[in-house]
């Protein structure tokens, strides 16, 4: 993946080779619904199995992890998918780091992350014909974290099922998919990214019983720069998602 010019040049051109393409975590509400194949999976402002409140995403004291904040796609304002999304029914074995390769934008707001969603989802299904975004959630430069296929939040809260993705050929049933904002080929992500990021990756092996040690990037399945340094700071990832479950 080149450094981009633009970035809408730069998603689309690197979503076609194949690339799909949060500060402390508190809850966001969003419109409650019941089904996966809809998209409308609800954030209730609750951790999904124990009913309390997740406002640290810390690691609780029976050595759970709490649920991070996590922006629905009816909170960030997504348009519905173009045909239903597929449902796997299986658990995901591993999570995929990605990079957007968009430019690094100074703009480390909620609203700047929500519109960011938006311009991925437009790019993914008007540049590239899909029925929606192609990964399974965002995570800004400002660490706030977003739904992105729809169903994919609330197949994560239940962690039994997996909705599939487009993030990566080959991997888009068996691989959780994460876009990290920003372009990172000789520049290190944000703080906040990096902390969601850790935050996210241990909520979700704790969820689906991923170990820490099936966290890649991108580039391990095809031929990219996708997710750039990111892909070299891996095992300090693991590292500190295995720390972060305890």
């Amino acid at each position: 993946m080149n450094v981009p010019v633009s970035r809408r040049s730069v998603l689309r051109g690197a979503v076609l080779l194949g690339t799909a393409g949060a500060v402390a975590p508190t809850l966001l509400d969003g419109p409650a619904a019941s089904a996966a194949t809809t998209g409308q999976a609800a954030t209730t402002g609750r951790a999904a199995t124990t009913g309390r409140a997740a406002t640290t995403g810390r690691a609780a004291a029976t050595g759970r992890v709490d649920q991070p904040v996590i922006a629905n796609c009816a909170t960030w304002g997504a348009r519905p998918p173009s045909s239903p999304v597929s449902v796997v029914g299986s658990r995901p074995n591993k999570i995929i780091v990605h990079h957007t390769a968009f430019p690094n934008s100074t703009d480390y707001s909620l609203a700047h992350a929500y519109a960011n969603s938006r311009e991925i989802q437009d790019l993914h299904m008007d540049g590239n014909g899909w029925l929606d975004s192609g990964q399974h959630f965002t995570n800004s430069r400002g660490g706030q974290l977003t739904e992105g296929r729809h169903g994919s939040l609330y197949a994560l809260l239940h962690g039994e099922t997996m909705v599939q993705g487009a993030h990566c050929v080959g991997q888009n049933s068996q691989a959780i998919g994460i876009e990290n904002d920003g372009i990172y080929v000789d520049v290190q992500p944000p703080r906040a990214l990096w902390d969601s990021l850790v935050v996210f990756c241990a909520f979700t092996c704790q969820q689906y019983g991923i170990p820490a040690s099936q966290i890649y990037g991108h580039k391990d399945f095809a031929s990219t720069q996708c997710p750039g340094l990111l892909h070299d700071r891996l095992p300090e990832l693991r590292t500190a998602v295995a720390a972060y479950q305890g």
